[in-house]
């Protein structure tokens, strides 16, 4: 408690000196959570500081003994081994790298300084990567994260809201600014953040001159659908609960089961919105999920689109995008954005030339929510709910967990 009162008063002394100089400074306004979600960053690594280790810091020899890796079957952007000493080394695709440490266990001796240590327990976590959310949730590790970069009304899982409304989830500050006095009193021990933070490289210092680790997360960019919702497992190492992990992944991959594997039924569909200016905003073909619209047994189009480097998404043309889909089979309107649509009529409101699609005619439009991105652990349902669309002529309303019917 005295260590933190005296960084807190180091900082406050910090911010002082630095509000002198800052009055020419200019705000710039920010695109919204939402948004950047659904057109994913180009991400630029900011150089890390180095952090020095406490030198009262106990430090163990590294054990010469072979490590046990962490079992993924999809995941590809990180990796964890464990050592005897029950440490978990984790490396992420983006270089980051970061060791867990039991309870009562030493630091390893001769650390590299780019390695973040992340102490066990994880207590009062400030989470301000929306799309872990779930995933923590899911294995049972909420009651660890006490502290949120988002308001309630941000939030579309349920779990985060009314942990917001009972006090257990409090609202810490946004990414770019988040309440350092507030982190310090609650003894933050740990900091999840989007990619994001590369954007605002000096939350991260001073986080880290607080003594507070950064864990950077990166699940949506996993080339594996199924991957995005393996990182619960990587949750379960950061909050001892690797064994809750294993099992919840297991539970979603057995209600795949009847679907995976399954011969394509050739029909095709478009996701897509409309923004304000007319324009359509599609997925690309290597996106998330025209992948997941084929493990259901569709096929994406537009399929032809050139890849923009960096990007999951392209802006087209009305009379371009018309030309490429107009005759799928299905369109899906993403509400992401905006939010679910509730009739056919509004959808048609958006653009005279929509109600000439074959799908409009057919009768085969359908739409998504907000909470389809946050809601990581759904990934399995929209599977289950696009395979429902592909292969039934009129699926049960009661069972369309995420696409709702457009009528």
């Amino acid at each position: 408690m005295k260590k933190n009162k005296a960084l807190l008063a180091s900082f406050l002394l910090s911010a002082a000196v630095l509000a002198g100089c800052a009055g020419t400074e200019t705000a710039k306004s920010e695109t919204t959570e939402t948004q950047t979600a659904e057109t994913q960053m180009t991400e630029t690594q900011a150089e890390e500081p180095e952090t020095e280790a406490a030198e009262t810091e106990a430090r163990e020899p590294e054990a010469s003994g072979e490590r046990r890796q962490l079992e993924l079957l999809y995941a590809d952007q990180f990796s964890v081994e464990y050592d005897e000493q029950g440490r978990a080394w984790i490396d992420v695709a983006d270089g980051n790298r970061y060791v867990t440490v039991p309870e009562g266990a030493g630091v390893p001796e001769d650390l590299e300084a780019e390695v973040t240590v992340i102490r066990q327990p994880v207590e009062h976590a400030y989470l301000a990567a929306s799309s872990a959310m779930d995933l923590i949730c899911g294995i049972g590790g909420l009651d660890q994260v006490t502290l949120s970069g988002q308001e309630a009304s941000g939030w579309q899982i349920d779990e985060a809201r009314e942990a917001m409304e009972q006090g257990t989830l409090v609202y810490a500050g946004k990414y770019s600014a988040p309440d350092y006095e507030m982190l310090l009193e609650e003894s933050c021990g740990l900091a999840i953040e989007s990619t994001m933070i590369y954007r605002a490289p000096e939350v991260q210092e001073q986080l880290e001159r607080l003594g507070i680790p950064v864990f950077t997360e990166r699940s949506s960019y996993e080339s594996h659908p199924l991957g995005r919702m393996e990182w619960m497992k990587l949750y379960g190492v950061l909050f001892g609960l690797e064994d809750e992990a294993e099992q919840c992944f297991a539970r979603e991959l057995e209600k795949l089961e009847p679907v995976m594997g399954q011969a394509s039924t050739g029909k095709t569909a478009a996701f897509f919105y409309i923004g304000e200016g007319g324009y359509v905003n599609v997925r690309m073909p290597d996106d998330y999920i025209p992948k997941i619209i084929s493990m259901a047994g569709g096929q994406y189009v537009p399929s032809d689109l050139d890849p923009d480097a960096g990007s999951s998404t392209m802006n087209m043309e009305m009379e371009a995008f018309y030309e490429a889909v107009k005759d799928a089979d299905y369109l899906i309107y993403s509400g992401t954005i905006e939010g679910e649509l509730e009739s056919l009529e509004q959808f048609l409101d958006k653009s005279s030339i929509l109600k000439e699609f074959k799908a409009v005619q057919e009768g085969n439009v359908w739409c998504t929510g907000k909470k389809m991105f946050q809601e990581t652990m759904g990934l399995g349902d929209l599977i289950l709910d696009l395979n429902r669309m592909f292969t039934e002529e009129e699926p049960d309303p009661g069972q369309m967990v995420y696409l709702p019917h457009l009528q």
